[in-house]
């Protein structure tokens, strides 16, 4: 069975899906909130889009929760 192909998210592209800022974005992810981008290269990162859209999730079903 042939796997689905994820796609690498650059910075910009979080901070697009997300809303949030640069330094949210990595405190988040000291905080364990937020998932950790992936090593690219020695100068460069990217999240997994599989991992952002489960935070989306997350965050939409927490949200959902908190307003019953």
């Amino acid at each position: 069975m042939a796997e689905q192909l994820r796609t690498f998210l650059r910075l910009k592209q979080i901070k697009a899906v997300t809303g949030m800022s640069r330094s949210w974005i990595y405190d988040a992810v000291k905080r364990g909130e937020f998932p950790a981008p992936i090593s690219l290269s020695a100068r460069a990162v990217a999240w997994d889009s599989a991992s952002v859209a489960a935070w989306q999730e997350r965050r939409i079903l927490t949200s959902r929760k908190a307003a019953v």
